[in-house]
């Protein structure tokens, strides 16, 4: 089974400003840039990972380090559906939604509760914590 994943920003974030390098969601980049799971983006999920790393101080040479694994490494995923069975209750979160969709992710992981309390909603990929996200990743090594 192929991991199709869409990471909210504030998994990304985690990553950044964790100053210990095992943790779970630097483990999440790692994987990725090994080729353990397809990362999924959209243009607006990648501008809002630049925007927000600016925001926390990151410099614009990490930041573009960054942004260029992201276009060489990832799958872009084009909107063509813009339905959404529930809308969540933070507007941002549309579109981590729309591209889980569009993209036919495997998973969507965050910390932020607006999308956690959609788990049930969508139940054609996970919504879930990094820790769940990880397991599942594990199952496969």
């Amino acid at each position: 089974m192929e991991i199709r994943a869409v990471l909210d920003t504030n998994v990304v974030l985690a990553a950044e400003n964790s100053s210990n390098p095992d943790s779970p969601n630097r483990e999440i980049i790692r994987r990725w840039l090994a080729g353990d799971f397809v990362l999924l983006v959209t243009d607006d999920v990648v501008s809002e990972y630049a925007e927000k790393l600016l925001s926390i101080g990151k410099l614009s040479q990490e930041i573009l380090r960054f942004l260029s694994s992201i276009y060489v490494l990832s799958q872009a995923v084009q909107i063509r559906f813009f339905h959404l069975r529930h809308y969540p209750a933070d507007f941002d979160d549309v579109h981590f939604l729309l591209c889980a969709i569009n993209g036919e992710a495997s998973h969507l992981v965050s910390y932020d509760p607006h999308l956690l309390d959609l788990r049930a909603v969508y139940d054609d990929f996970t919504v879930c914590l990094p820790l769940q996200f990880l397991q599942d990743l594990r199952k496969l090594d």
